[in-house]
């Protein structure tokens, strides 16, 4: 990934920025305005920060409860570079190749009855050849080496275009390209604007299985791969290159790192502490109001939360508010079922990251995008983190985190009723298409979460996952920029923001809202009034453990 380098802040008018959520989004913020000179308030309403990056422990088992798969580490490391420090200080990755391990069941689609399993690898050679033994010809293997041209060079546009700078929207693009020329045209060009991603995947493979792992690179936006724009296929390129990596200690240890570089530079984090209100006048920004009805006055305010959400609540009754519903046109991204399985066993034929693939996409993704109900063939994520850290579990024994795609929160929707029938739908599939042959009797803990629960516990829109849907052929990848036009002092962060979801990006997200509003107190557009003195700022005792599910 390209990331320019930090601007120097010599010159900047430190300001008082109060981060609301402590998401990785928010805690990437933190540390790039600290760095750069700023004093930092995080206000988070749980009792620990990392957001959906928390952890649930139980007789013996740990597990991740939300984001499992870590891509792009330049992002985190760029993240620590800005306080002048080495990520490899504070976590410790390590790569994962074969990526994932893809579980079929025999259709005709399929072109045989048998259930059949394809490794996904990171070299491209190696993944040829791994196709021509899975079909028994070069069509898939061929296509694929072109597929990831094509996802590089649209990497690439992203690159120079879309990532580590404020977009909201095409113009914003342009803005970047400047003038007009050849260069600009062919960008413009590679994009395949109009076509699908799942257009984009077969045209080059055809072959149901592997056109269907190839989906899946986009399925970190949580959105159908028939409704999303070609772009996204660069998304392939990204984890090719740069690889999966598992943090030691699970993906909870990226947000404990974050933490621990927050409080070194003096954020003041604040956690149980839930804001209601961004305070408002004069066209900016003057400071926030929490639940228990304290008043914090600050320069600017970096939204963690969702972005929707934060002008519909966070700033409900203002002209800004009204005027961003008039023209919200924002989609929910999917919902999910997580079942978090202590196994008094473990089950050799996985990876740690697997997929257990739905017999047809196309069905699956009508169920959970148009009908808005849960898929009755659904594909599983599983991921399976002992075979990387034996210690997650007791000797032997699994903490299998099962994740199934649903849609977002519609009326009529009650988890309370729908799950144990789901959670059965989920099990028989594990067995039926995986080959987990007796995993009911296998279970020695169980805990679960909705997609009530989500949008509970992190207040996120409709209970989605992944922010905000990248539905759209021509603008589907455009989320609400960082830097907000219509608010003095307004930034936002997240998956529901620009550049969208998933840990780097989120991670992303973060870094580019610390940046322009840095650019904009350099450039005078800040008040700058309520910093104080850098010496006296402190950080409060921060608890970065994420609690059960309730």
């Amino acid at each position: 990934m390209i990331a320019a380098d930090p601007q120097p802040s010599a010159k900047t008018k430190p300001q008082h920025v109060v981060v609301i959520g402590g998401g990785l989004a928010g805690l990437s913020s933190a540390c790039v305005l600290a760095a750069r000179g700023h004093r930092v308030t995080l206000c988070d309403k749980n009792d620990w920060v990392g957001g959906k990056a928390a952890v649930h422990r139980t007789n013996g088992y740990r597990f991740d409860m939300g984001p499992t798969i870590l891509t792009l580490p330049s992002v985190l490391r760029r993240v620590f570079a800005e306080a002048g420090k080495d990520m490899d200080d504070y976590v410790k990755i390590v790569p994962l190749d074969p990526q994932w391990r893809c579980f079929f069941e025999g259709t005709s689609q399929a072109g045989t009855s048998e259930n059949t399993v394809l490794d996904l690898v990171a070299d491209v050679d190696t993944m040829k050849k791994h196709l021509r033994e899975f079909t028994g010809n070069d069509t898939s293997s061929a296509g694929y080496e072109r597929f990831i041209e094509v996802s590089k060079q649209l990497h690439g546009v992203s690159d120079r275009f879309f990532f580590w700078r404020s977009i909201g929207g095409l113009a914003d693009t342009m803005e970047v390209g400047g003038a007009f020329s050849a260069a600009v045209l062919k960008d413009v060009m590679s994009l395949r604007m109009g076509r699908s991603v799942a257009s984009v995947v077969r045209s080059h493979v055809p072959e149901h299985r592997v056109s269907q792992m190839m989906d899946h690179f986009t399925q970190y936006v949580g959105s159908s791969p028939y409704a999303s724009p070609a772009v996204l296929c660069g998304i392939a390129h990204m984890q090719t290159e740069e690889g999966i990596w598992y943090p030691i200690g699970g993906t909870r240890a990226v947000p404990e790192a974050l933490a621990k570089l927050a409080g070194e530079l003096g954020v003041e984090i604040r956690t149980g502490t839930d804001i209601l209100k961004i305070e408002t006048a004069a066209g900016g920004v003057t400071g926030v109001t929490t639940a228990g009805g304290e008043t914090l006055a600050c320069d600017a305010v970096v939204s963690n939360c969702d972005a929707v959400r934060t002008y519909r609540e966070l700033l409900g009754g203002t002209p800004q508010s009204n005027a961003f519903e008039k023209k919200n046109k924002y989609e929910a991204a999917c919902s999910g079922v997580v079942l978090y399985l202590g196994l008094n066993r473990r089950y050799e034929q996985l990876l740690h990251h697997n997929f257990v693939f739905s017999k047809d996409p196309e069905v699956e993704f009508d169920w959970i995008y148009r009908k808005g109900q849960p898929a009755p063939d659904p594909t599983a994520y599983v991921c399976a983190p002992a075979v990387s850290e034996p210690g997650v579990a007791p000797e032997g024994c699994e903490s299998l985190y099962v994740l199934v795609h649903t849609p977002y929160l519609r009326p009529g929707h009650d988890w309370k009723a729908m799950l144990p029938g789901y959670r059965d739908v989920i099990l028989d599939k594990l067995e039926r298409t995986a080959g987990l042959e007796g995993i009911r009797d296998a279970i020695v803990t169980e805990d679960s979460l909705t997609p009530e629960g989500i949008h509970n516990r992190y207040r996120v829109l409709n209970g989605a996952i992944y922010g905000l849907a990248s539905h759209g052929k021509f603008l589907g990848a455009f989320k609400p920029g960082n830097r907000r036009k219509d608010l003095r002092g307004l930034y936002l962060a997240g998956g529901a923001a620009h550049p969208g979801p998933g840990m780097p990006m989120v991670l992303m997200s973060g870094w580019i809202a610390a940046d322009v509003l840095d650019q904009d107190a350099r450039d005078g557009k800040l008040p700058g009034k309520l910093a104080g003195q850098l010496d006296e700022r402190r950080s409060k005792p921060t608890t970065t453990e994420g609690v059960a599910a309730g």
